[in-house]
């Protein structure tokens, strides 16, 4: 079980964030006070550290570049700010990720796995192949009932077939191979139209929506293909069962 320590003095928010990752298994210990945060930190050494920017006491940057220099695990900051200056700050201190409030407790998690897989995959780097050989392509990919087949360009939910357009199937191939990355709409747009995406088009987002509907994650808060308000999309591997 991975160990997470939680940095937020809202006490309803951290509530909400420690109850919600130890539903998913998660242990988790919440602190709300920056200024006892580095020794609690630094003794208990967790996988990852969800770190509030405003704290009272020491703030969020404070405390990232006191533990860097002797915590190898994530940070995650938690910032109500969209100034891009406080995330490149957290960055260029040793964060490695940031989730910008209010927070969806499922973002959050899927940005937590994200960075301890990445974690394990350092640790525990491939075996190198016995012989050259040619990169291989991925031809399906399978998230609990969703099935996708790129050849054919087949999608079946539930065994039961998809019928979406050129468009919305390579919208779902993109998304599905970045599982877990939120991918800016810019991203979207250069690398499935090859055009900058100029604030105003709308075509990503109707074809977002239409994918919705017919994978069945129309309802008033999607689950499956999320929209991370002022990122871009994120789809999420684990909710994909009947």
């Amino acid at each position: 079980m991975s160990k997470i320590i939680l940095v937020e003095d809202d006490e309803k928010l951290s509530s909400l964030i420690a109850h919600y990752l130890q539903k998913h298994e998660f242990e988790v210990d919440v602190i709300r006070d920056g200024n006892d945060a580095v020794e609690a930190i630094l003794a208990i050494q967790p996988d990852l550290v969800i770190l509030d920017l405003m704290l009272p006491g020491k703030d969020g940057l404070t405390i990232c570049r006191e533990i860097r220099p002797h915590f190898s695990g994530n940070i995650l900051f938690l910032t109500a700010s969209e100034d891009d200056m406080d995330h490149v700050a957290g960055v260029e201190l040793g964060a490695d990720d940031y989730n910008v409030k209010p927070i969806q407790p499922r973002v959050l998690l899927a940005r937590i796995r994200m960075l301890l897989r990445r974690t394990r995959n350092k640790a525990n780097p491939p075996s190198p192949p016995l012989e050259i050989s040619s990169p291989v392509v991925k031809k399906a990919l399978h998230f609990g009932s969703l099935s996708i087949q790129h050849s054919n360009r087949v999608v079946t939910l539930s065994a039961q077939t998809v019928a979406l357009t050129t468009g919305e199937f390579e919208l779902l191939w993109l998304l599905a191979n970045h599982a877990e990355e939120v991918l800016s709409r810019d991203f979207l747009y250069k690398t499935l139209r090859g055009i900058e995406y100029d604030g105003m088009d709308r075509a990503i987002d109707t074809c977002v929506a239409n994918l919705r509907k017919k994978l069945g994650d129309n309802a008033s808060l999607s689950t499956r293909i999320i929209t991370v308000r002022g990122q871009g999309y994120l789809f999420v591997p684990d909710n994909w069962n009947a």
